[in-house]
């Protein structure tokens, strides 16, 4: 199953000329788009790139800063308006997505083509900063009728280990961790279920089955039965299982240590590098990382790959016009290669795209 990671936005703060806001895509190849964040601009991001905004069926929001979801009540209305998606679509964020989305469509009066729901991570104690309600007490509920298109959706408790589980199905698995940041952030880990084996063509010439719609049968896991009456089992003509991949997209954070709980030996980790090293005094006091800080996390989590992004308007990209005195992103990606090997470290640009290749079988 093909699985590739594009970034749609890679900038913190505010879309630029350069950068979109944070957003990026997980394509699937049987479940179509999912969306991690959909900061101001988006749809237009979308709409450059070669994602196709029909196939988007779950959105992820990590928090409710405006450059991760200020794009939300847009992008919706641009699938609907250009009658690219009737199946239902299926939103996840912190408490207060909800009424974010509710009324940013009845006020705008927006109808969509499609149904929607929203299921809301219930935050811990733990992540709100000491003074959260002393200078502006915000209401998150939700309580009065949904929006016409709206479903209602679930509140989602984190288990006794402060894992929250998302989603499952017979291929796909999402969890969340929670991150360090001035409001509620949360980091998701995908983690794709084990693939069947190849089948081994001498086992299946040795039974007698030739190609044809019986191979079929054997992958999707069903028995085949002969005209003999002998019946073949796929594990009988099958290579051993193959682990499922896992890809951790980070929200905002100047702690991500829940992800020791699940992040190891992931196959890609996109962590945001907001500031350099030598500003890192900066970056916690605004709730950030620098490029040190995630490659130290990717190191001890023995990760394949770091993907760094959310990066300041500071850096620009190396595709950008660069000037004298212009700093740029390489920076970033030389700090993080004082842990990481070359090989190991990228940095993300608007519009890039990530292949994330099938593994192995296990011996």
């Amino acid at each position: 199953m093909a699985m590739e990671l594009t970034f749609l936005g890679t900038g913190s703060a505010y879309p630029s000329p350069t950068r979109g806001a944070s957003c990026i895509a997980l394509r699937l190849e049987e479940a179509g788009v999912w969306l991690f964040d959909c900061g101001e601009g988006s749809q237009v991001q979308v709409m450059k790139s070669n994602v196709k905004p029909g196939k988007v069926s779950k959105i992820f929001i990590t928090h409710l800063h405006g450059d991760h979801m200020f794009g939300l009540p847009g992008l919706m209305c641009t699938i609907s308006q250009n009658n690219q998606r009737t199946d239902p679509v299926e939103v996840y964020g912190p408490v207060g997505l909800r009424k974010f989305l509710r009324v940013s469509l009845e006020l705008s009066r927006s109808l969509l083509g499609f149904s929607y729901t929203v299921h809301e991570l219930e935050c811990l104690t733990s992540q709100y900063p000491d003074d959260w309600n002393k200078r502006w007490k915000v209401d998150h509920s939700s309580s009065y009728q949904c929006h016409p298109n709206e479903k209602n959706g679930t509140t989602l408790k984190p288990d006794q280990n402060s894992i929250w589980n998302l989603f499952s199905d017979d291929k796909m698995q999402v969890s969340a961790i929670w991150l360090k940041h001035r409001i509620p952030s949360f980091g998701f880990i995908i983690q794709e279920k084990p693939l069947p084996g190849k089948l081994d063509p001498v086992k299946l010439k040795a039974r007698g089955l030739k190609p044809g719609p019986e191979y079929g049968k054997l992958k999707q896991g069903l028995c085949v039965t002969l005209p003999s009456g002998e019946v073949i089992k796929p594990e009988e003509v099958m290579g051993p299982p193959r682990p499922g991949r896992k890809v951790v997209i980070m929200g905002d954070s100047c702690d991500s240590s829940e992800l020791y709980k699940l992040g190891h030996d992931a196959d890609v980790l996109v962590h945001e590098a907001t500031l350099e090293n030598d500003l890192k005094d900066s970056a916690l006091e605004k709730g950030h990382s620098t490029p040190g800080m995630a490659s130290k996390l990717a190191s001890e989590l023995k990760v394949k790959q770091l993907v760094l992004t959310h990066f300041s308007q500071r850096y620009k990209p190396m595709s950008a016009d660069i000037k004298e005195g212009d700093e740029t992103v390489k920076k970033l990606r030389l700090e993080a290669m004082e842990i990481l090997r070359d090989d190991q470290v990228v940095v993300a640009d608007d519009f890039m795209s990530l292949n994330i290749p099938m593994k192995s079988a296990i011996s």
